[in-house]
């Protein structure tokens, strides 16, 4: 029999209702979970902060002193009437150069943080450390065409580049000016299994500005947030975030952050595909079931090849249509590295159906190992230590490749499972998994040597068998 014959004899027994409908019903959960987070998922970016403005054309520049940095942290419910002065160390206050006020939008900035000293940042992911210095400082931002260089210096005089960057397609007018920013103070807070839950300060950082001069500008001053803002106790009772200009003194106050994460961290698409786990334990049980009947030896590799293509367009329907309605600018390659995921975890289950010889047996054996770490790892139930560690070792690390979002030095973020961050790249986390299904074939392969299977019980002599 031909490998195309034997391909459409094995696919006319698999494709009983059963095991389609269950298919059916594994996409249906991925779908249905990730459709009630659409339009909900937050920006891949963070870019919330004070911005006192004006027109540049493209050439021009803005030059300030700094003379000095002051911030609030205040503790959240139930302690939040303790409030204390203080700066963390991401909160930044300089001057900035943006394309409109969109948030978003392209931009360069050079300013002031709480402990980093001066930095160069644009375009969200990029950021270059200037001098260790505190206010005061000088700080220039200069424009030439789609060229922004940032100049600090400790006089007025004498000028340090810090750093330049290409904002390719600026309009011919910009935003530049004075801004202010702070991010949430996170802290982590114990669990009683010895997980940790997240929580956040609020926090307001306050910048103070004289010498302010704007070559190649035009038009007023204006005064806005980019992002929401006042909306807190602190801000509408005590101190408005805000800019106030009186004898020449600028005081700019804001709250939230410009960078690479989002409010919510890299929870959007985790959260968008929360019905995987539903699906995984559905595509295990069918896989391990279907391994769980006789399997000659030759008959092995169409079957292998028949769960796993089957699962593999299962898994890139539900996860492209979750990813297209919940986060459109998601990388194809969460969609297939999901697919491709799910499709070897069936396979790993079919082998362990055709190895263990038991359904009950392989299908415990396949949630124990895949996901149940999955699982308990997606949310603060384990020490970080535990759940990174289960991550790198069981075939779970798999899921690896639907990250999206990195880790960032210039970001206070909680980097651990629960908040959506695998220990290992999405390459190492699939090597790990196709190792394991390499080695259950392997073994499932050795165990069916002959057309049939042994029978489980000798036959009594003289019995009939």
């Amino acid at each position: 029999m031909s490998s195309t014959e034997l391909l459409r004899r094995e696919w006319t027994a698999f494709r009983g209702p059963g095991r389609l409908i269950a298919l059916a019903a594994a996409a249906l959960s991925v779908i249905a979970v990730g459709l009630l987070f659409a339009g909900t998922t937050s920006s891949s970016v963070s870019d919330t902060f004070w911005f006192r403005h004006q027109d540049l054309g493209r050439e021009g520049a803005i030059t300030v002193r700094m003379t000095s940095m002051t911030g609030t942290i205040t503790y959240p419910p139930p302690g939040h009437d303790q409030i204390v002065a203080g700066l963390v160390p991401w909160a930044k206050s300089g001057i900035i150069v943006k394309d409109g006020l969109r948030q978003g939008s392209r931009y360069a900035a050079l300013a002031m943080t709480g402990a980093h000293g001066v930095r160069f940042q644009h375009d969200y992911v990029h950021d270059v450390a200037g001098s260790a210095s505190q206010a005061p400082r000088w700080l220039r931002l200069t424009r030439s065409g789609d060229t922004i260089t940032g100049s600090e210096s400790a006089d007025g005089e004498q000028w340090h580049v810090v750093g330049t960057a290409e904002l390719e397609g600026l309009p011919e007018t910009v935003q530049v000016g004075l801004f202010a920013t702070s991010p949430g103070d996170l802290t982590l807070r114990e669990t009683g299994l010895g997980g940790t839950i997240e929580q956040v300060r609020f926090t307001q950082a306050v910048g103070v500005f004289d010498h302010v001069t704007v070559e190649g500008g035009a038009g007023r001053w204006n005064s806005g947030p980019v992002g929401e803002m006042n909306h807190t106790d602190w801000e509408r009772f005590h101190n408005a975030s805000g800019a106030v200009q009186e004898d020449g003194v600028v005081t700019v106050s804001g709250t939230g952050d410009i960078g690479p994460i989002g409010e919510g961290g890299a929870r959007g698409v985790e959260k968008a595909l929360s019905g995987l786990v539903i699906a995984l334990i559905v595509v295990l049980v069918v896989a391990a079931r279907y391994g769980a009947r006789e399997t000659p030896r030759r008959v092995l590799a169409a079957r292998t090849v028949l769960i796993g293509s089957a699962t593999f367009v299962t898994g890139l329907l539900a996860a492209g249509i979750v990813v297209a309605t919940t986060s459109p600018a998601t990388y194809v390659r969460v969609v297939v590295g999901v697919a491709a995921v799910l499709a070897l975890c069936a396979v790993l289950a079919y082998g362990l159906g055709v190895w263990l010889r038991r359904g009950w047996a392989a299908i415990l054996a396949g949630v124990t190992l895949v996901a149940v770490p999955y699982a308990v790892t997606a949310v603060p139930l384990l020490p970080d230590a535990v759940a990174d560690w289960l991550l790198r070792l069981t075939p779970a690390a798999g899921f690896a490749v639907k990250q999206t979002v990195v880790e960032h030095p210039q970001v206070t973020a909680h980097y651990a499972p629960s908040a959506g961050y695998f220990p290992l790249p999405g390459w190492a986390g699939f090597a790990v998994l196709c190792a394991y299904t390499a080695l259950v074939l392997w073994l499932a392969s050795s165990g069916s040597r002959g057309s049939a299977r042994k029978p489980l019980r000798e036959p009594l002599p003289g019995s009939s068998g």
